[in-house]
């Protein structure tokens, strides 16, 4: 991925105001403090990078963005309102989707199945209807699997929409788990790390994908990445944790620069 294909996605980019605000959130596990009195926030539209080194709390604060983890103190702001402590399925009703470090899909089941269950939370008829296969459950199964055909064209995976994802390579995995949380057509895409483990072509492939999803779909995206090469050419903004605490927080140049993360990277001798 070079800084010109990113520079190329920005012209038909809109961002907009405060989409999601975390407040001087702190989450402990027993005496461990994983994130310590956090705060930054996610406008609508952006793609929001969140790095640092390993146990910094990354993995943690996306896990508190979607549910899994509940912060001890601080609040979380989402469209204008406070928001409780709500479970994740509950969080992604509101509009919250993510993939994870270590992909999660169904190896046994197709592509197109695997990102058909990213349409649950548009499914309205109830189980009676969804047993019998009849009237309204399916018409909204046809509803649902145009809007999935979509999603594999364009992520350009037609040639395995009937492959179990469990024969795929690597990056095929990966980009068939976005197809499934791009299914829930989220206001806010979590991605842990979705470049881990690729090559430098797949991770060439995945760096359009997101930017094409940020770009066409309007999508509002933060994400935990290592490659900072990626993270610099895409972002539009990048906090920086470290330790549980943010050291640094503002435009690429801006974190590059900043001298507290320059140590946290590379320490002092350098």
């Amino acid at each position: 991925m070079t800084p010109a294909v990113a520079a190329e996605a920005a012209p038909g980019r809109r961002i907009g105001g405060v989409l999601m605000e975390m407040r001087n959130i702190t989450l402990r596990f027993g005496g461990v403090v994983a994130i310590k009195d956090i705060s930054f926030d996610i406008r609508e539209g952006e793609i929001r990078a969140i790095i640092g080194p390993n146990g910094a709390g990354k993995s943690s604060m996306l896990n508190v963005i979607n549910g899994f983890y509940h912060p001890q103190e601080g609040e979380i702001w989402f469209r204008g309102e406070k928001r409780g402590s709500l479970r994740p399925h509950a969080i992604a009703h509101q509009g919250i989707a993510r993939t994870f470090q270590n992909i999660a899909l169904f190896k046994g089941m197709s592509t197109l199945d695997n990102i058909m269950t990213g349409r649950f939370t548009k499914m309205k008829s109830n189980m009676f209807w969804q047993a019998l296969w009849k009237g309204p459950a399916e018409k909204e199964e046809y509803q649902n699997r145009e809007v999935v055909e979509k999603i594999i064209d364009f992520l350009q995976i037609q040639a395995i929409r009937k492959t179990p994802v469990g024969r795929l390579p690597y990056g095929l995995q990966k980009r068939v788990e976005l197809g499934r949380a791009l299914a829930a057509e989220p206001k806010l895409l979590l991605l842990d790390e979705p470049m881990a483990g690729m090559n430098v072509e797949e991770k060439e492939d995945m760096s359009r994908f997101i930017l094409d999803v940020n770009e066409e779909f309007g999508t509002t995206i933060a994400l935990i990445e290592h490659d900072m090469g990626v993270v610099m050419d895409i972002s539009d903004r990048v906090v920086v944790l470290d330790y549980g605490r943010k050291i640094g927080d503002g435009t690429p140049d801006e974190v590059r620069s900043n001298p507290e993360v320059i140590e946290a990277y590379l320490g002092v001798g350098h």
